[in-house]
């Protein structure tokens, strides 16, 4: 019966490595077809559609677009979803669950919701639809994944040493600064990465609170309203492979470092 159970489970994992992997796999093979139309079979192979992305001044802008808002946005809710999560995790106080709830809130609404909710609030408060309107709307959509893995980390911090450094004379600040703070890198990195990967990968938001200058999702929608080609797969292909290496990266610098804080 184990032995059944088993095999059932393994049938279902590959089920699923197929179903995953299967449609990317596909994608990167049909950004070398020399063909402008996506379809089998595969009669002949070419990397101009990779040389020539490469040499497109306008995706390079894009994705150069696309990253400076990612990392301010990052940068933003790092920095708050850190703060809120100190404040939650470290203190009781009246109204935690409320404000707890409410630091929930962004990440439980559907996009196409958020999307429309910010336009509204963006235009009530006169800030015009551009990379300023797309940073905001990122940073408060990626507070609630700092703040729960920041809390989660900080919850297994021993509180003796935060007393100890206390004992020896250190300040609230201080003893933030050199005991907290480090032992939440491995977190706050974490958290970073992930929050990078879902304002470059957002859509929405910036579909709906983005100027004259598309990000590269954006961008990939505009041209797929003239139809498929393998230059939307060249350009997926090497935004998948960039994401994939700092996701690697970020999981064993993570992993070095929670080695090196036990």
């Amino acid at each position: 019966m184990r032995r059944g159970n088993r095999i059932v489970l393994a049938c279902i994992y590959w089920a699923f490595v197929l179903y995953v992997f299967v449609p990317l796999i596909l994608m990167i093979l049909m950004g070398f077809k020399d063909s402008k139309f996506i379809g089998f079979p595969i009669r002949s192979w070419t990397f101009d559609w990779y040389t020539g992305i490469f040499s497109d001044v306008e995706v390079l802008y894009t994705f150069g677009y696309s990253v400076i808002i990612a990392l301010l946005s990052t940068l933003i809710s790092v920095a708050v979803g850190t703060w809120i999560a100190v404040l939650l995790e470290s203190r009781k106080f009246w109204g935690r669950a409320f404000t707890f709830g409410l630091m929930v809130l962004p990440a439980l609404v559907p996009g196409i919701i958020s999307a429309i909710a910010f336009r509204i609030y963006a235009r009530w408060l006169e800030i015009e639809p551009g990379m300023g309107a797309i940073i905001w709307s990122h940073a408060v959509h990626n507070v609630p994944f700092v703040t729960l893995v920041v809390m989660a980390r900080l919850s297994t911090l021993p509180k003796s040493q935060i007393e100890a450094a206390r004992d020896l004379g250190a300040d609230p600040l201080i003893a933030f600064l050199r005991i907290t703070l480090p032992y939440l890198v491995p977190a706050i990195l974490g958290a970073s990465i992930f929050c990078l990967l879902l304002s470059f990968d957002d859509f929405v938001r910036s579909f709906f609170l983005g100027g004259y200058e598309p990000t590269l999702p954006v961008l990939i929608f505009a041209m797929l309203r003239s139809g498929m080609s393998p230059e939307i797969n060249a350009i997926s292909t090497v935004a998948l492979v960039l994401t994939a290496a700092i996701g690697i990266w970020a999981e064993r610098f993570t992993r070095n470092a929670n080695k090196g804080s036990v």
